[in-house]
């Protein structure tokens, strides 16, 4: 059987989709440089799914390390042939994904994010292999305010960490075309990926301190912060916090799966799709659901707003609903309640 490639496979959103991918029945590689996740996401997989009563043996392979150095890559590939469990298909999860860190630090952005996929598209090329599911982001979109995006809305990032990403999407588009015979590809903008594995086993471990909503709300809950900042009070909204497209990170998992499985069914081409719910949610709002569901009550303050956000980012998801065998199933009370389980 034919293995997944899965880089960055041990972060937040990599790992909920390397355990579904699991579950399924899928043998994976999975590569990380354990700079924004880490080993103990490895072990929780391994113990999720014994809980399970799946069988691993050969099925469940990590190697530590950065997608930058080529040499690893070919290896990893090599070794896969031998075995006659040659790679075909790669989900790329791998780099950094902080908009406010990406402002400070744009050079740290570019060398991890562009010239990882460069070196990594070169060696699937090298040995055959043209499938690849790149795990995408909204920020490539230039934002219009209270209208959903769609595939074909403007381009236009706002920050080094989207422009990383639509540089990504620019390489995987001239690849397409230099070869469009062979090559299928499938981006995936996706929005805000929230929640946990419902068994509580499996969640977001950010490194250091967080920069997303739902981490930072995790530590006040956990009492590790004294109250919870919302960066403006003033945007153009309904309630003048900023609005945002929640995804439960379980629906975003079965999104790459689904997309996977749509490249190999179907001739090579190279698709962009939204992924998200298609609903806006406040910061506030958020917060109301989230004290309610959970049954606890904490302070927050206003502070000013902060470099790199934007007003409203919600998605028109009608593409990947037509194409994809997918659909989004957890609302934001799943989301809320789930995240919590992880804390538990």
């Amino acid at each position: 059987m034919k293995r997944i490639l899965a880089t960055g496979g041990l972060g937040f959103v990599g790992s909920h989709t390397c355990l579904s991918l699991l579950y399924q029945g899928y043998k994976i590689i999975v590569i990380d440089s354990l700079i924004n996740s880490s080993f103990e996401i490895y072990q929780k997989l391994k113990k999720i799914n014994e809980v399970l009563n799946l069988e691993l043996n050969n099925k469940f392979t990590f190697i530590k390390g950065d997608i930058r150095n080529s040499a690893l890559i070919e290896n990893i590939f090599q070794e896969a042939s031998m075995k006659d469990q040659p790679i075909n298909s790669v989900i790329h999860f791998a780099g950094l994904k902080s908009v406010n860190q990406s402002i400070l630090n744009p050079l740290q952005y570019w060398d991890s994010n562009v010239i990882g996929t460069i070196n990594l598209l070169k060696t699937m090329r090298n040995n055959q292999c043209f499938n690849i599911v790149f795990s995408s982001s909204a920020t490539v979109y230039k934002p219009k305010l209270n209208r959903m995006l769609d595939e074909n809305s403007d381009l236009g990032p706002m920050n080094p960490y989207g422009m990383t990403k639509l540089t990504n999407e620019k390489i995987l588009e001239d690849i397409f075309k230099s070869d469009p015979n062979k090559w299928s590809i499938s981006l995936l903008r996706y929005f805000n990926p929230v929640g946990a594995h419902s068994s509580g086993s499996l969640g977001e471990l950010p490194i250091g301190m967080p920069n997303n909503l739902f981490p930072i709300l995790m530590k006040v809950a956990l009492g590790e912060l004294d109250f919870l900042s919302i960066y403006g009070k003033d945007w153009p909204t309904k309630d003048g916090t900023c609005i945002r497209d929640f995804i439960h990170v379980m629906d975003l998992a079965e999104a790459h799966i689904a997309a996977l499985k749509f490249l190999i069914d179907n001739r090579p081409q190279n698709i962009a799709l939204n992924i998200g719910t298609g609903k806006g949610t406040s910061v506030l709002e958020i917060i109301k659901t989230f004290q309610e569901v959970n049954g606890i009550c904490f302070p927050y303050h206003f502070v000013k707003r902060r470099m790199g956000d934007q007003p409203f980012l919600v998605a028109d998801n009608k593409l990947a609903l037509s194409l994809l065998d997918w659909i989004p199933t957890r609302n934001i009370v799943d989301m809320c309640a789930d995240s919590v389980k992880n804390l538990i």
